[in-house]
């Protein structure tokens, strides 16, 4: 079920071909790779280089920002949920403990 499977191009031609063969292999193909006069014989521009993020002050202070907001309200919503598991704890101890006095009263009175 989790095993990844190899899709299979279905062609406008009608042909089904697995995706790891090559258009040169592919019966009915217009030329062969040695001989194809369509590509382009000079080397394309490389791009110039530079990261992909680029951080200004502004948006260096915005992250900041928003990453201390975040672990903030995090904290503040786990801090909570447990004085809430806390004071739950606590009304259930009372009320045991009341529970057990009342039992206990009952049977010495007997």
């Amino acid at each position: 079920m989790f095993t990844p499977k190899i899709p299979i191009n279905d062609q406008p031609t009608g042909q089904i071909i697995p995706l790891d063969i090559t258009p040169a292999a592919v019966e009915g193909h217009p030329h062969a790779p040695t001989d194809c006069s369509c590509r382009n014989q000079t080397p394309a521009p490389a791009a110039p280089t530079r990261p992909a993020v680029q951080l200004t002050p502004g948006t260096l202070a915005l992250l900041v920002g928003g990453g201390t907001a975040a672990v903030l309200v995090v904290g503040a919503v786990l801090v909570s949920m447990l004085l809430a598991v806390a004071v739950t704890a606590g009304s259930l101890a009372i009320v045991a403990l009341v529970v057990r006095s009342l039992i206990n009263a009952d049977t010495n009175r007997h």
